[in-house]
């Protein structure tokens, strides 16, 4: 698998709340091929150079920013911890604390500084994590692979899993049923692949625990509707590979893989959009972002969807959220956009971050509404 440490919800919210004399949100690209993480390494110096520059200019006490530019110096000569990378990563530091965050999702390199933590790049990873599990299930084999956008399948070692229908049952074969006349006809089948179902399905629990990736199973009837009955993992895809893994090469189960997940990711955006434009049409919506962000500090946010390349700086009121708009982006603003994200997230909303094309109006943001403001 991917080396990749997202920060979980509590996580997120932690951060959000975050505040110092001094936050670096550093963001660069990274990727797993161990012989090309140098330009990895040289973007994020040229980042921290610019984070350093940003703190002289507010004369930021010498002392602190010292130990900041100390630890950003340690994390770059850590040859360890670039040899195991993702397609991005995330460095957040005060001169208190220094997290690192490595990522699936590519983002552009970019660096803020401001008394707050820029969290936009992150949430994206979050929201559309572009990974999936993906469960080859045929009366002859089962295997669990991990998917990804732009890389190769990896295999995923599940200890416990049957080798196959007739190791999970015990029999010679699942379709020999003189073996046992209490089960000697096609319903009796059915009762041998429920209880291969329900073993693959054990086995898987340990691996999946405490995730949401979504996991995509490639299965042909009967087997495919038998596993869904017995499956207890919440994330599993109501749409699979409906060809036979068998007939497939690696490649070509991760290819099928990856087209259900990106109509997981496709629906889940044209939902999002068909509840705003019901929302706007009873004045639940805007795309107002000075709307957004007083409707984000009474917590009146049900559905926020940011551009994630759009960066509108400036400072909030922290009082009735009334915003104030900066002409360039410095150490004394912050990304406004972001900052709405913050406090809607806070206050219980969901969070999409997409590209401006997949936002009603093709907007910096749309928020649906939890009642008119």
């Amino acid at each position: 698998m991917l080396h990749v440490d997202i920060p979980t919800l509590p996580e997120i919210r932690s951060l959000i709340a975050a505040r110092s004399d001094a936050c670096v949100s550093l963001y660069v690209s990274t990727t797993p091929e161990t012989q090309h993480v140098k330009a990895g390494r040289i973007a994020f110096g040229n980042l921290v150079k610019e984070a350093m520059a940003q703190l002289t200019a507010i004369e930021f006490d010498k002392r602190r920013r010292a130990v900041m530019e100390e630890e950003f110096t340690a994390l770059r000569e850590d040859d360890e911890f670039w040899r195991l990378q993702a397609h991005s990563l995330a460095v957040l530091a005060t001169p208190d604390s220094l997290l690192s965050f490595r990522l699936a999702t590519a983002v552009r390199d970019r660096v803020e500084v401001s008394d707050r933590f820029l969290l936009k790049p992150l949430l994206r990873a979050i929201a559309f994590p572009q990974s999936a599990f993906v469960l080859a299930l045929s009366e002859g084999a089962v295997r669990l692979s991990e998917i990804f956008a732009d890389r190769p399948p990896l295999p995923v070692r599940v200890p416990n899993l049957p080798k196959n229908a007739d190791d999970a049952v015990g029999r010679a074969s699942v379709n020999n049923l003189t073996q046992n006349t209490r089960i000697a006809n096609a319903e009796g089948q059915t009762v041998l692949l429920r209880q291969y179902a329900r073993k693959v399905d054990a086995a898987l629990r340990p691996i999946l625990a405490g995730r949401d990736t979504p996991l995509i199973l490639a299965a042909t009837e009967p087997l495919a509707s038998i596993y869904r009955a017995v499956n207890s993992y919440p994330a599993l895809a109501t749409e699979g590979v409906s060809v036979s893994p068998d007939r497939l090469s690696k490649g070509a189960l991760a290819s099928a893989a990856r087209h259900v997940l990106d109509k997981i990711y496709a629906a889940e955006i044209e939902a999002a959009k068909a509840l705003y434009e019901t929302r706007f049409a009873t004045g639940r919506a805007t795309s107002d972002i000075a709307t957004a962000a007083r409707a984000a500090s009474i917590g009146a946010i049900e559905l926020l969807l940011v551009d994630m390349d759009t960066d509108v700086p400036g400072t909030f009121d922290e009082t009735d959220g009334a915003v104030s708009f900066a002409k360039t982006a410095s150490a004394n603003s912050y990304d406004l956009i972001d900052e709405i994200a913050g406090r809607a997230i806070q206050a219980g909303a969901k969070f999409l971050a997409l590209r401006r094309a997949d936002i009603p109006g093709e907007a910096a943001l749309a928020a649906t509404l939890r009642y008119p403001v």
